[in-house]
């Protein structure tokens, strides 16, 4: 019996080419969509799975006085870690690990810059690395060792075979290999090319072995031992920081949170967890579906719109004795065999486009072959598509009545399947109408975030590490380089100006609140020419000037800063900040330093050479970029030979901040285009059965004097108002969740008119030309021809 289905099913859909074609077409192009971003989902759903650990990092949520939490931290003091190692016994291990750099790495002549990581000894018992040479219980015996990756190694030396050989680490100190590792998996949040002891860290940064309760600046993960609750553990550690040195400006509270959920969970409002990636989890979950749903839709809808053809056919089988059942599987299987060919085809679809997607993305996805489980979501995306599409078209067909379907062809413009075709074409559009629309709105957000002044003149501004003879050399480095003219003026500051990097609390001024000490203000540290370089607006005062030594203890602070402090006439008040009396000397307008989208946070910019990590320069406009790039290495490797010159352009790094909103505009676009594609396949497909059916009756109309455009109007009219309909159901749902998803920035673009009217006529524009393309065919054609039409 299913050999003869088969056979059955194989004749149909040859006999049937065109709908055939626009079946296998739509299926394929959805489940290829669906298919890649499945791919996506399942990679962001699996970051940091891939450790046997139930791995914890520890959070700190931020009250004010009536112990409402403000904001939360993923970093805690430095001394956290050891002092809950000694005091709870539920720890198993515990391990601070910091924020990755570039690090140098020298061999011999080759000399190279890696992602660093410092870190516990404990950490190799937290994390299961693989280790292709060495051991986790032996490698950080030694202080002055590193572990690599097996591609950093490979990169270094050529081969992972090198264990015990020795490397120069940041030109200062050498380090011998005593591990290397399998390269981590992408989708994990610790990544590093090397990782050094923390005792290595301490001895070549004084500052990190002093213990302080204050400096919130490391990374904590930990696990606990076995039926620890992580609740009760919570609840024991809550105040740990502040019952060793109490503080009335943080009022911290600690908690471990799992790593697992750091990356999709990782957004806090008022101590609890408000989201993160997983909102765009969410949406292409809901983009795949969706796509798939509308490539189904198509099936169902030609399907049925065919049931003339099949009527008899159906007739005849029953009068012989087929069961309704066996119809059923017959039409399923059609389907099924349908949809494999469409899964295969898709394939070839996502092999061709993944490395653009994963470009895009800056993701390494592909398809696994040699995975057992990938067979297997594969044969149920089969059966699943097969009997979502086919399902409706089988019970359908299978439900015709014998008697009628021998007397006359079953009706198919009248009764409920008309009206269900009618629904599935309204669900098609109004998905595409409601992606069109978000479109839209993504792309003025990004483009009125863009246009949002930063309080600085980012054009022909670069920065670069400040590192190695940097540090001793600099005035050297800043002379040379304003004596090129390739720059016209240099500064140094204790962080990019493009991303925020410091922040603090505790300052006080006249007529401060009883709270004012909570205020948290985000803060540079900087020498001279800082104003000059990034052409940060000045409102009121002056810049440090080499002149007047006081200015060594004095600060400028924004103007977001002074209103919230309320002062009036602030230069030339004094603040206290940890404990010194600092002379406000200017106010400068506001710098966006975070995401240009949220509110400014207060900012003070101090005085202190001494805490610099970059050099800025601002290039001289009037040669040409690349000659004044070449000037800056030039100089800048001759007084710091061992460091490989690494110049950034900070409007590279702004633009890096709209990536998240640029990549959903793109994605939004592109499958929404998508779906607009195949359900235009679909009303393509039932525009043609449409005119088919009607032959008979254009032909007797054009005989009766109608005329071209008049056909074309009556074939064309009935599809176009069920495009009208999908507009009207979308453009309030499509409201609504756009205006949701502004609701989270502080700035952004109000939802108008015009781009609900831009995409209803782009809609009606690209239904109208599909369907009265076919209508303008069954229109031209010869009456006498129509009325031979059988």
């Amino acid at each position: 019996m299913f050999k003869l289905n088969f056979k059955i099913a194989l004749r149909n859909l040859l006999r049937n080419k065109t709908a055939s074609l626009i079946n296998i077409s739509g299926l394929a192009i959805g489940l290829s969509a669906c298919l890649m971003l499945l791919l996506y989902v399942a990679y962001e759903w699996n970051y940091d799975r891939g450790y046997k650990n139930e791995i914890y990092h520890l959070m700190v949520n931020f009250s004010d006085k009536n112990k409402q939490v403000e904001n939360t931290g993923d970093q805690v003091p430095n001394v956290l870690a050891k002092t809950l190692k000694q005091e709870i016994p539920e720890i198993e291990h515990i391990a601070r690990i910091v924020w990755p750099s570039k690090r140098l790495l020298t061999n011999g002549e080759n000399a190279f810059k890696v992602e660093g990581r410092s870190a516990d000894a404990e950490i190799l018992k937290i994390f299961d690395y693989q280790f292709i040479s060495g051991s986790p219980d032996k490698a950080f015996d030694d202080p002055n060792s590193v572990i690599l990756t097996e591609s950093a190694a490979k990169r270094l030396f050529g081969s992972t075979d090198v264990l015990n050989k020795v490397l120069k680490y940041e030109n200062q100190v050498d380090v011998k290999v005593t591990g290397v590792i399998k390269d981590h998996a992408a989708n994990t949040t610790y990544q590093f090319d090397c990782l050094v002891p923390w005792t290595l860290y301490e001895k070549l940064d004084n500052w990190v072995g002093r213990p302080n309760w204050g400096n919130y600046a490391f990374y904590t993960l930990l696990t606990l031992k076995n039926d620890v609750n992580v609740a009760q553990f919570n609840q024991k550690i809550a105040n740990f920081i502040d019952k060793h040195e109490h503080s009335d400006v943080t009022d911290p509270t600690v908690f471990a949170y799992p790593l697992v959920n750091l990356h999709l969970y990782g957004d806090f409002e008022k101590g609890h967890s408000s989201g993160g990636k997983i909102e765009q989890v969410h949406f292409f979950v809901a983009l795949a579906l969706g796509i798939l749903i509308i490539a189904c839709i198509n099936f169902m809808n030609l399907a049925t719109a065919r049931s003339q053809k099949r009527a008899k056919e159906v007739g005849i089988k029953k009068t012989i004795g087929a069961s309704r059942k066996s119809l059923i599987w017959q039409f399923l299987l059609e389907s099924l065999l349908l949809t494999f060919v469409s899964v295969i085809l898709a394939v070839i679809l996502v092999e061709l486009a993944l490395p653009k997607f994963n470009h895009l993305m800056d993701v390494q996805l592909e398809l696994s072959y040699g995975n057992p489980i990938a067979w297997l979501a594969a044969i149920a995306l089969i059966l699943l598509t097969g009997i979502l599409a086919g399902s409706y078209p089988a019970f359908f067909l299978s439900s015709f009545n014998p008697i009628q379907t021998m007397k006359k062809s079953v009706n198919g413009t009248k009764g409920f399947s008309l009206n269900f075709r009618q629904v599935l074409v309204v669900i098609q559009f109004s998905f595409a109408v409601v992606l069109i629309v978000g479109t839209l709105i993504v792309y003025q957000q990004l483009q009125y975030i863009k246009n949002k002044p930063l309080g600085y003149n980012v054009n022909s501004l670069l920065e670069m590490p400040h590192e190695g003879n940097l540090y001793p050399k600099y005035d050297l480095l800043k002379e040379r380089l304003l004596a090129s003219g390739a720059v016209t003026s240099v500064c140094q500051a204790s962080g990019s100006i493009s991303t925020p990097n410091s922040n603090g609390s505790g300052m006080e001024w006249p007529g401060m609140a009883e709270d004012g000490k909570r205020m948290s203000f985000n803060q540079i540290y900087t020498g001279y020419d800082f104003f000059k370089t990034n052409q940060v607006q000045l409102l009121e005062g002056r810049d440090f000037d080499p002149r007047i030594a006081s200015d060594h203890t004095a600060v400028l602070l924004s103007e977001t800063a002074i209103k919230t402090m309320g002062l009036k006439d602030p230069v030339g008040q004094v603040i206290k900040l940890w404990g010194g009396d600092r002379a406000i000397i200017g106010v400068f307008k506001d710098i966006t330093w975070g995401d240009p989208a949220k509110r400014n946070l207060p900012m003070l910019i101090g005085f202190n050479p001494q805490n610099s990590d970059v050099i800025i320069m601002r290039m001289n406009t009037n040669n040409a970029t690349a000659e004044n790039m070449e000037v800056i290495s030039q100089i800048t490797k001759e007084i710091n030979p061992q460091f490989p010159v690494d110049l950034k352009f900070v409007d590279g790094l702004i633009a890096a901040k709209f990536q998240n909103e640029k990549i959903l505009g793109i994605l939004s676009n592109l499958f929404g285009g998508l779906a607009i594609f195949i359900s235009c396949l679909g009303l393509f497909g039932l525009s043609a059965f449409s005119a088919e059916q009607r032959t008979k009756e254009i032909g007797l109309r054009k005989v009766l004097g109608a005329s071209v455009s008049g056909l074309v109007k009556l074939l064309s009219l009935n599809f176009v108002k069920m495009v009208l309909v999908a507009l009207i159901i979308a453009m309030p749902i499509a409201y609504l969740l756009m205006e949701k998803w502004l609701s989270k920035f502080d700035y952004h673009v109000a939802i108008g008119w015009p781009v609900f009217i831009l995409t209803a006529v782009l809609t009606l524009m690209v239904a109208f030309l599909t369907v009265s393309w076919q209508a303008y065919r069954a229109a031209k054609t010869n009456p006498v021809e129509a009325l031979k039409y059988e």
